[in-house]
């Protein structure tokens, strides 16, 4: 009996190695050696229209063809204006705070409350994504997070009384926590030039914060001011219909089957519960979602309160504005020009290299008093930051699980873009008591925690418990 069983085997291994097909179906005679042969032949050959198999289509995908090319084109590009609209959002902040301050008579510590609001949506956003996704599906949460922006801007653009207009800041983070999530971890899972993908993915991020402020800043002079956001609805609104038409509410692993590429995890993995309980059971994810947390607020802080940095401590005028554009636009060229040094020196050494280099510049920024100078420096620490949020992306592909990549992604870039919210609101809060000159020893303070808790990280993968 026991050598009947193994020559079944042998035959199957055979035929389903044959660079032609066997003349015979393997059949089922009810017997357990039978049904291994047909489960075994139907993985391996994974047979066109095959319906022997349940799991043939998250397995098996076809060969390679100019269409899929196409289509995996258009859905990077579909996950760029998602990153570009993130950008454009991050940019906006900062010009228009002087006026929010001017037109709601409020200060330093009231006018911080947009950004405890956006913390609150963000975190939110940040915790729902791995059971939102798991429910409903990739290309569903990124149009539900799409709307929820959509939302956010209809209820800031009247200028609505203060406690509205903050509560569109929430609503807002929680759909861009919920997208930001959803492209870093699609790109991530990407095999081919994932790193490339994700410098680009992030200096598209880069040019929607470069654009933003230009137009912010032209509306901040303006009796409507609040219109500005009617832009950023249109950016959004667009945004909404594209991911609708490119990603059909379908989930990621049919979207990568599309593109020729077969799931990088086991998508019948455990329930909700215990994969939530794997997730937050990593050490390493804790210190990388604290290291973006750290990165993306000390990004978004310079870019927010700079412009009121230089209006009341270095005599800048209206056009101050413009400095964030250059530290955005200096972020952007970094996420590309940087690429070749990031690759020459190691991704992991790079971020210590580019860490105290912005340090030495923001001590340049905070203890030279020129304008001009200082402009400068500032759109150089955008070039230094700008490599470090994409390594850091690619480093998660290579130390964390591959079938909690995405879930674990979507934590550290939901997570991290409280950031966001967080600096920026404490920043205000240290102003209202001590004035703005307190901006820059934060800064500073804040990029030496950053470069502590990457030593923290491990530079290859661990065993996970």
């Amino acid at each position: 009996m026991t050598g009947s069983s193994q020559t079944e085997l042998e035959l199957s291994h055979i035929r389903a190695w044959s660079p032609r097909p066997p003349e015979e179906p393997v059949t089922p005679a009810g017997t357990a050696a039978g049904d291994d042969a047909k489960k075994l032949e139907a993985v391996e050959t994974a047979p066109a229209g095959s319906s022997q198999s349940s799991r043939a289509p998250s397995t098996a995908v076809p060969a390679y063809t100019p269409a899929m090319r196409r289509k995996e084109r258009i859905q990077f590009a579909t996950l760029c204006w998602t990153l570009f609209l993130a950008g454009w959002n991050d940019g906006t902040t900062g010009p228009l705070l002087p006026r929010m301050q001017s037109v709601y008579h409020v200060g330093f510590a009231v006018v911080s409350l947009i950004f405890v609001f956006n913390c609150i949506g963000f975190v939110t956003g940040a915790a729902a994504n791995v059971w939102l996704t798991d429910r409903f599906g990739f290309g569903v949460v990124m149009v539900f997070g799409a709307l929820a922006q959509v939302a956010g801007y209809a209820l800031e653009a009247p200028a609505p009384p203060f406690p509205v207009f903050v509560l569109g800041y929430a609503v807002n983070g929680f759909g861009l926590s919920l997208q930001d999530a959803g492209a870093n971890g699609y790109v991530a899972s990407l095999k081919e030039n994932a790193s490339t993908k994700m410098g680009i993915l992030h200096a598209i991020y880069g040019v929607g914060a470069l654009a933003s402020p230009l137009v912010a800043t032209q509306f901040s002079q303006l009796s409507r001011w609040s219109f500005h956001y009617l832009v950023s609805l249109g950016i959004a609104l667009f945004n909404a219909v594209i991911l609708v038409a490119v990603f059909r509410f379908k989930n990621q692993d049919t979207c990568l089957a599309e593109i020729g590429q077969a799931p990088t995890h086991d998508s019948d993995g455990d329930n909700d519960n215990n994969k939530y309980k794997q997730i937050f059971g990593l050490r390493v994810l804790h210190l990388m979602a604290f290291f973006i947390l750290i990165y993306v607020g000390v990004e978004v802080t310079l870019g927010g309160w700079i412009v009121t940095y230089v209006i009341q401590l270095r005599g800048g005028g209206p056009s101050s504005g413009y400095i964030s554009s250059g530290f955005f636009g200096g972020l952007t060229l970094g996420r590309v020009g940087l690429l070749w040094v990031n690759q020459k020196v190691g991704e992991r050494r790079a971020i210590f290299l580019y860490g105290i280099l912005a340090i030495a510049l923001e001590l340049v920024i905070w203890l030279v008093p020129s304008l001009v100078g200082g402009g400068i420096a500032v759109s150089f620490v955008g070039v230094l930051l700008g490599p470090i949020y994409p390594i850091v992306m690619n480093h998660a592909a290579r130390v964390l699980p591959p079938w909690l990549l995405t879930g674990c992604i979507g934590w550290i870039a939901g997570f991290g873009q409280a950031g966001s919210a967080f600096l920026p609101f404490l920043t205000g809060a240290l102003a209202s008591r001590v004035g703005i000159k307190s901006l820059q020893p934060l800064l500073v303070s804040m990029m030496g925690f950053m470069i502590f808790l990457w030593a923290l990280v491990p530079s290859s993968a661990r065993r996970t418990d």
